[in-house]
């Protein structure tokens, strides 16, 4: 079953699984199985006044809509492109007296593509609307509750000269929004903007360890491989991060998206050992003293967070080196909770620009996450250049220059070479290496230039560190 540009995927019934997509031609890493435009989109409510609602960017300056005054765009030639999705939900804003949810306002821009264009296959989709998974059967009784209330809201918002539908259909398309809306980010990949319906992508199954990757590219999501991929091997992505124990893993998975992991990483419980590492040596640590240090560690973690929410860095930092201390005699390079420490100190001391010790917490962090990731995993490459950063702005070029490299080969298969983020990398990529070679022919020349560079230019702050984690796959209120 191909459509429009979808020739190289096929939809398939599995086993277990229900519907999945199976390759029909071989792919190399890096190679894009396909692009898809979202079928509808929306930004989030707390950005819809700092990302256009066209091209899903952050603008420093945007164009407000004259008419609903909600809606904002890049320049006018987003403003046209959004004309035929934002028309009805300018009046809609207008009558109603003020903008609805980012759920209701994607649900409502889903109904007036149905209304406009008729229900059944879409241009390019693979299956149409209706046929998506809504798994409104497994909902549990608050989430009933949020259904019932999310379309009482919608039946308030949709005019009434527009199409009138079927309390089941409006039902169906919370549920869809609910379990397959996929979280769109910035032009940087860094911070989630908006969600959006992509129907081919939705049937992509679930694996801890996939053979393909999801990446939001210049208004449209592409789907590439991390593997070699052969004609008739079923194709997947992974809806959570893999750095997480198997346990974990399966129960965010049961929670969020309504089935059980069964994946050979799962099942067998892969890497799971490595996660949960104790230093090896003749002193091996006690059970006991092994529990006590990962419950102070979630404790920590906790704290961690507070402090991070109120903007508190040193505060956060003095956890971090407190908690350290207490892991480092105990847990083992690869343990999740020393890595996740590692993770924040790194990033933190960077914003604060403590790059030296940041270097060196972030070092053991890229070893750790080394031998656990996925070679081809776009969370490990976008980590391998922070660390890059971080050694670069130290003044550790040899290291600094090796990490950026390894990251951009990363980003060439996850990203590709023309999204925002890989074309950054690759000028730190190009400017690290004329650096090294400044190094390697005159190490105090080299010193003494970056000196009178820094004294000039004062070094680019790092941006602030977030609370939140990499945007997921898929987009679920919690």
């Amino acid at each position: 079953m191909t459509k429009g540009g979808m020739e190289s995927v096929e939809v398939f019934t599995t086993e277990g699984k229900g519907r999945g997509l199976k390759a029909q031609k071989e792919f190399l890493p890096g190679d894009v199985i396909f692009a898809e435009p979202a079928y509808a989109a929306v930004v989030f409510d707390s950005l819809t006044h700092v990302i256009c609602h066209t091209c899903f960017k952050r603008q420093e300056r945007l164009h407000r809509c004259g008419q609903c005054k909600f809606a904002y765009y890049c320049d006018r030639t987003c403003q046209r492109a959004a004309w035929l999705n934002h028309k009805n939900e300018c009046s809609a804003i207008k009558r109603h007296g003020k903008a609805p949810t980012e759920n209701i306002r994607l649900a409502a821009r889903i109904l007036w593509k149905m209304e406009r264009e008729g229900s059944g296959l879409s241009e390019g989709c693979l299956v149409s609307i209706e046929e998506l998974q809504n798994h409104v059967e497994s909902f549990g009784e608050d989430e009933k509750k949020e259904l019932r209330a999310d379309v009482e809201s919608f039946l308030e918002f949709w005019p009434p000269h527009c199409q009138q539908f079927g309390m089941q259909l409006i039902s169906h398309i919370f549920g869809v929004i609910s379990c397959n809306g996929f979280t769109l980010s910035d032009q940087r990949g860094l911070q989630a903007v908006g969600v959006g319906i992509f129907p081919n992508l939705c049937q992509a199954n679930h694996d801890c360890w996939p053979n393909c990757t999801v990446v939001f590219n210049n208004g449209k999501i592409e789907l590439r491989a991390l593997n070699k991929i052969s004609p008739g091997d079923e194709l997947t992505v992974s809806y959570v991060d893999f750095l997480s124990l198997s346990e974990e893993r399966r129960k965010q998975l049961k929670k969020q998206y309504y089935f059980d992991c069964m994946c050979e990483h799962c099942k067998k419980q892969l890497k799971d050992d490595l996660m949960l590492a104790v230093k090896a040596g003749e002193s091996k640590p006690s059970a006991d003293m092994v529990k006590e240090v990962i419950q102070f560690s979630k404790d920590t973690l906790e704290k961690i967070n507070e402090a991070r929410m109120e903007g508190q860095y040193h505060e956060v930092v003095k956890l971090c080196r407190d908690c350290l201390k207490k892991q480092e005699p105990v847990l083992g390079d690869t343990n999740i909770y020393l890595l996740r420490i590692l993770s924040i100190a790194s990033e933190v001391l960077s914003y604060l620009q403590m790059f030296e010790e940041a270097a060196d917490y972030a070092k053991r962090m890229v070893d750790g996450y080394l031998k656990i990731y996925h070679p081809n995993n776009a969370q490990l490459g976008m980590a391998v250049m922070r660390a890059g950063v971080t050694h670069w702005h130290a003044g550790l070029i040899e290291a600094g220059h090796g990490l950026i490299c390894k990251a951009y080969a990363i980003l060439l298969i996850t990203h590709g070479p023309s999204h925002p983020i890989t074309k950054d990398l690759e000028v730190m990529r190009v400017q690290t290496e004329m650096e090294l070679r400044m190094f390697q022919q005159n190490e105090f020349m080299y010193y003494k230039m970056r000196e009178a560079a820094l004294k000039n230019q004062k070094i680019q702050v790092m941006p602030e560190p977030s609370n939140e984690n990499a945007p997921s796959l898929f987009h679920k209120k919690e």
